[in-house]
Protein backbone atom coordinates (compact mmCIF):
# COMPACT_ATOMS: atom_id res chain seq x y z
CA UNK A 1 0.00 0.00 0.00
CA UNK A 2 1.13 3.31 -1.24
CA UNK A 3 1.42 6.47 1.72
CA UNK A 4 0.72 9.72 -0.13
CA UNK A 5 3.14 12.16 0.17
CA UNK A 6 1.82 14.63 2.64
CA UNK A 7 1.12 11.51 4.98
CA UNK A 8 4.51 10.14 4.19
CA UNK A 9 6.40 13.68 4.91
CA UNK A 10 4.17 13.64 8.45
CA UNK A 11 5.21 9.90 9.13
CA UNK A 12 9.37 11.07 8.44
CA UNK A 13 9.03 14.08 11.02
CA UNK A 14 7.03 11.89 13.33
CA UNK A 15 9.90 9.16 12.91
CA UNK A 16 12.46 12.17 13.31
CA UNK A 17 10.77 13.34 16.41
CA UNK A 18 10.48 10.02 17.78
CA UNK A 19 14.16 9.40 16.86
CA UNK A 20 15.45 12.21 18.16
CA UNK A 21 13.80 12.01 21.72
CA UNK A 22 14.79 8.39 22.78
CA UNK A 23 17.91 7.37 20.94
CA UNK A 24 20.12 9.57 23.71
CA UNK A 25 18.52 7.59 26.88
CA UNK A 26 18.80 4.36 24.68
CA UNK A 27 22.15 4.94 24.24
CA UNK A 28 22.92 5.99 27.81
CA UNK A 29 21.01 3.06 28.92
CA UNK A 30 23.37 0.93 26.86
CA UNK A 31 26.61 2.50 28.08
CA UNK A 32 26.17 2.51 31.60
CA UNK A 33 25.88 -1.67 31.15
CA UNK A 34 29.35 -1.84 29.08
CA UNK A 35 32.92 -2.23 30.63
CA UNK A 36 35.09 0.47 29.76
CA UNK A 37 37.07 -2.12 27.66
CA UNK A 38 33.97 -2.40 25.31
CA UNK A 39 33.46 1.29 25.16
CA UNK A 40 36.51 2.30 24.00
CA UNK A 41 36.89 -1.08 21.58
CA UNK A 42 36.34 -0.70 17.69
CA UNK A 43 33.96 -0.98 16.14
CA UNK A 44 32.17 0.31 18.16
CA UNK A 45 29.43 -2.18 19.56
CA UNK A 46 25.67 -1.12 19.43
CA UNK A 47 25.00 -3.88 21.95
CA UNK A 48 26.82 -5.15 25.49
CA UNK A 49 28.89 -8.28 24.75
CA UNK A 50 28.84 -8.79 28.54
CA UNK A 51 26.35 -6.63 30.12
CA UNK A 52 26.90 -5.63 33.84
CA UNK A 53 25.66 -3.89 36.59
CA UNK A 54 29.08 -3.22 38.24
CA UNK A 55 29.15 0.58 37.15
CA UNK A 56 25.33 0.86 38.47
CA UNK A 57 27.37 -0.10 42.08
CA UNK A 58 30.41 2.24 41.07
CA UNK A 59 27.92 4.81 40.53
CA UNK A 60 26.74 4.49 44.46
CA UNK A 61 30.09 4.13 45.87
CA UNK A 62 32.19 6.74 44.43
CA UNK A 63 29.52 9.20 45.28
CA UNK A 64 26.87 9.88 47.87
CA UNK A 65 24.44 9.59 45.08
CA UNK A 66 21.64 8.58 47.60
CA UNK A 67 22.21 11.91 49.23
CA UNK A 68 21.88 13.99 45.93
CA UNK A 69 18.76 11.97 44.84
CA UNK A 70 17.73 13.20 48.20
CA UNK A 71 18.48 16.25 47.49
CA UNK A 72 17.22 16.47 44.42
CA UNK A 73 13.80 14.85 45.38
CA UNK A 74 13.11 17.73 48.53
CA UNK A 75 13.98 20.18 46.51
CA UNK A 76 11.61 19.43 43.69
CA UNK A 77 9.34 18.84 45.50
CA UNK A 78 9.08 21.45 47.64
CA UNK A 79 9.36 24.00 44.85
CA UNK A 80 6.49 22.61 42.94
CA UNK A 81 4.18 22.34 45.87
CA UNK A 82 4.84 26.06 46.82
CA UNK A 83 4.88 27.23 42.78
CA UNK A 84 1.34 25.38 42.17
CA UNK A 85 0.05 27.06 45.47
CA UNK A 86 1.15 30.49 44.27
CA UNK A 87 0.04 29.90 41.01
CA UNK A 88 -3.75 28.65 41.66
CA UNK A 89 -4.13 31.82 43.58
CA UNK A 90 -2.54 34.08 40.62
CA UNK A 91 -4.12 32.15 37.87
CA UNK A 92 -7.73 32.18 39.62
CA UNK A 93 -7.25 36.12 39.54
CA UNK A 94 -6.80 36.51 36.19
CA UNK A 95 -9.38 34.74 35.20
CA UNK A 96 -11.96 35.30 37.50
CA UNK A 97 -11.60 38.95 39.16
CA UNK A 98 -12.20 42.21 37.07
CA UNK A 99 -8.73 42.88 36.21
CA UNK A 100 -7.84 46.11 34.56
CA UNK A 101 -4.94 45.50 31.77
CA UNK A 102 -5.35 41.69 31.97
CA UNK A 103 -3.66 41.27 28.59
CA UNK A 104 -0.55 43.30 29.65
CA UNK A 105 -0.51 41.40 33.03
CA UNK A 106 -0.23 37.94 30.56
CA UNK A 107 2.35 39.55 28.18
CA UNK A 108 4.66 40.94 31.10
CA UNK A 109 4.47 36.83 32.46
CA UNK A 110 5.50 35.49 29.24
CA UNK A 111 8.26 38.01 29.05
CA UNK A 112 9.76 37.42 32.83
CA UNK A 113 9.69 34.03 31.43
CA UNK A 114 12.05 34.90 28.64
CA UNK A 115 15.14 36.26 30.36
CA UNK A 116 18.62 33.72 30.46
CA UNK A 117 19.03 32.25 33.81
CA UNK A 118 22.53 33.32 33.49
CA UNK A 119 21.65 37.17 33.65
CA UNK A 120 19.57 36.54 37.06
CA UNK A 121 22.74 34.58 38.29
CA UNK A 122 24.60 37.20 40.07
CA UNK A 123 21.18 39.20 41.75
CA UNK A 124 19.86 35.64 42.74
CA UNK A 125 23.32 34.84 44.53
CA UNK A 126 23.85 38.46 46.01
CA UNK A 127 20.10 37.78 47.60
CA UNK A 128 20.72 34.24 48.97
CA UNK A 129 23.78 35.49 50.42
CA UNK A 130 22.27 38.83 51.99
CA UNK A 131 19.92 36.77 53.56
CA UNK A 132 22.48 33.87 54.75
CA UNK A 133 20.51 30.85 52.64
CA UNK A 134 23.35 29.54 50.66
CA UNK A 135 24.05 26.10 51.45
CA UNK A 136 20.41 24.90 51.84
CA UNK A 137 16.93 24.18 50.56
CA UNK A 138 15.37 27.50 50.75
CA UNK A 139 18.36 28.91 48.37
CA UNK A 140 17.27 26.88 45.61
CA UNK A 141 13.07 26.43 46.60
CA UNK A 142 12.87 30.11 46.17
CA UNK A 143 14.38 30.85 42.72
CA UNK A 144 12.68 27.42 41.05
CA UNK A 145 9.75 28.87 42.42
CA UNK A 146 9.76 32.18 40.59
CA UNK A 147 11.23 30.69 37.78
CA UNK A 148 8.19 28.02 37.45
CA UNK A 149 5.83 30.55 38.07
CA UNK A 150 5.17 31.50 34.75
CA UNK A 151 4.46 28.31 33.10
CA UNK A 152 2.26 27.02 35.64
CA UNK A 153 0.61 30.29 35.84
CA UNK A 154 -0.60 30.17 32.11
CA UNK A 155 -1.28 26.83 32.01
CA UNK A 156 -3.78 27.28 34.73
CA UNK A 157 -5.37 30.65 33.32
CA UNK A 158 -6.69 28.58 30.75
CA UNK A 159 -7.80 26.09 32.46
CA UNK A 160 -9.69 27.96 35.07
CA UNK A 161 -11.47 29.91 32.48
CA UNK A 162 -13.05 27.15 31.17
CA UNK A 163 -14.60 26.31 34.53
CA UNK A 164 -18.13 27.78 34.39
CA UNK A 165 -18.42 30.55 37.07
CA UNK A 166 -21.85 28.86 38.29
CA UNK A 167 -20.37 26.16 40.24
CA UNK A 168 -18.09 28.72 42.25
CA UNK A 169 -21.33 30.82 42.67
CA UNK A 170 -23.26 27.96 44.28
CA UNK A 171 -20.28 27.16 46.56
CA UNK A 172 -20.24 30.41 47.99
CA UNK A 173 -23.85 30.54 48.35
CA UNK A 174 -23.75 27.09 50.84
CA UNK A 175 -20.88 29.21 52.48
CA UNK A 176 -17.67 28.97 51.01
CA UNK A 177 -15.05 31.88 50.72
CA UNK A 178 -13.62 33.26 47.14
CA UNK A 179 -10.35 31.18 48.34
CA UNK A 180 -12.63 28.28 49.57
CA UNK A 181 -14.63 27.95 46.04
CA UNK A 182 -11.37 27.79 45.01
CA UNK A 183 -9.32 25.19 46.75
CA UNK A 184 -13.07 22.91 47.05
CA UNK A 185 -14.32 23.74 43.54
CA UNK A 186 -11.83 25.68 40.78
CA UNK A 187 -8.81 23.08 41.64
CA UNK A 188 -10.03 19.70 41.58
CA UNK A 189 -12.13 20.73 38.50
CA UNK A 190 -9.09 21.65 36.75
CA UNK A 191 -6.74 18.44 37.94
CA UNK A 192 -5.34 18.10 34.35
CA UNK A 193 -4.02 21.32 34.66
CA UNK A 194 -2.59 21.21 37.69
CA UNK A 195 -1.09 18.08 37.01
CA UNK A 196 0.50 19.01 33.78
CA UNK A 197 1.63 22.59 35.55
CA UNK A 198 3.05 20.60 38.30
CA UNK A 199 5.03 17.96 36.40
CA UNK A 200 6.40 20.63 34.11
CA UNK A 201 7.96 22.73 37.80
CA UNK A 202 8.87 19.19 39.11
CA UNK A 203 11.17 18.80 36.33
CA UNK A 204 12.74 21.80 35.34
CA UNK A 205 13.63 21.75 39.57
CA UNK A 206 14.72 18.18 38.91
CA UNK A 207 17.26 18.91 35.73
CA UNK A 208 18.05 22.88 36.54
CA UNK A 209 21.89 22.79 37.30
CA UNK A 210 23.41 26.41 36.82
CA UNK A 211 21.89 27.06 40.47
CA UNK A 212 22.48 24.09 42.19
CA UNK A 213 26.10 24.52 41.16
CA UNK A 214 26.24 28.10 42.56
CA UNK A 215 24.05 28.24 45.56
CA UNK A 216 24.99 25.15 47.05
CA UNK A 217 28.60 24.66 47.14
CA UNK A 218 28.47 22.30 50.32
CA UNK A 219 29.08 18.67 49.63
CA UNK A 220 25.90 17.51 51.39
CA UNK A 221 24.14 19.54 49.91
CA UNK A 222 24.26 19.06 46.08
CA UNK A 223 21.32 18.02 44.06
CA UNK A 224 22.05 14.84 41.28
CA UNK A 225 23.03 17.28 38.28
CA UNK A 226 25.82 18.99 39.88
CA UNK A 227 26.83 15.54 42.01
CA UNK A 228 26.98 13.88 38.25
CA UNK A 229 29.75 16.27 37.18
CA UNK A 230 31.95 14.80 39.68
CA UNK A 231 32.39 11.44 38.22
CA UNK A 232 34.97 12.83 36.28
CA UNK A 233 38.27 13.06 37.06
CA UNK A 234 41.16 15.38 35.33
CA UNK A 235 42.01 13.52 32.84
CA UNK A 236 39.44 10.48 32.87
CA UNK A 237 36.24 9.84 31.67
CA UNK A 238 34.44 7.09 33.25
CA UNK A 239 31.55 7.86 30.50
CA UNK A 240 29.63 3.90 31.82
CA UNK A 241 29.91 5.06 35.49
CA UNK A 242 28.61 8.62 34.61
CA UNK A 243 25.93 7.08 32.28
CA UNK A 244 25.11 4.58 35.48
CA UNK A 245 24.54 8.04 36.86
CA UNK A 246 22.40 9.62 34.61
CA UNK A 247 20.06 6.46 34.24
CA UNK A 248 19.65 6.64 37.95
CA UNK A 249 18.43 10.69 37.14
CA UNK A 250 15.97 10.02 34.54
CA UNK A 251 14.20 6.84 35.75
CA UNK A 252 12.28 9.00 38.38
CA UNK A 253 11.01 11.53 36.20
CA UNK A 254 9.95 8.75 33.62
CA UNK A 255 8.17 6.95 36.13
CA UNK A 256 6.05 9.92 37.11
CA UNK A 257 5.25 10.99 33.34
CA UNK A 258 4.36 7.41 33.00
CA UNK A 259 2.09 7.13 35.96
CA UNK A 260 0.39 10.71 35.11
CA UNK A 261 0.27 10.58 31.05
CA UNK A 262 -3.50 10.57 31.14
CA UNK A 263 -3.54 13.64 32.68
CA UNK A 264 -0.23 15.50 31.33
CA UNK A 265 -1.70 14.22 27.83
CA UNK A 266 -5.07 16.13 29.17
CA UNK A 267 -3.65 18.80 30.80
CA UNK A 268 -1.89 19.55 27.36
CA UNK A 269 -4.51 19.57 24.85
CA UNK A 270 -7.79 20.93 27.31
CA UNK A 271 -8.25 23.92 28.44
CA UNK A 272 -7.44 25.77 24.93
CA UNK A 273 -5.72 29.22 24.36
CA UNK A 274 -8.76 30.95 25.31
CA UNK A 275 -6.68 31.56 28.61
CA UNK A 276 -4.13 33.91 27.08
CA UNK A 277 -7.16 35.60 25.08
CA UNK A 278 -7.77 37.33 28.56
CA UNK A 279 -11.52 37.36 28.67
CA UNK A 280 -13.17 41.10 29.34
CA UNK A 281 -9.59 42.88 28.49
Amino acid sequence: MTIPQGKGLIVLAAAIVVVNGFFPAVWILLTSLKSEAELVSKPITWWPHDPTLANYVQAFTDQPLLRYLGNSFAVAVLSTILSLFVASLAAYAIARLNLRHRRLILTCIVASSMFPLVTLLVPIFQTMRALNLLNTYTALVLPYTVLNLPVCTLVLVSFFQSIPKDLENAAMIDGCTRLGALWRVVVPLAAPGVFTAGILAFVNAWDEFLLALSLNASASMRTLPVGITLYQGEFTFPWPIISAALVVAIVPVAVLIAVFQERVVGGLTQGGPEGLTARGA
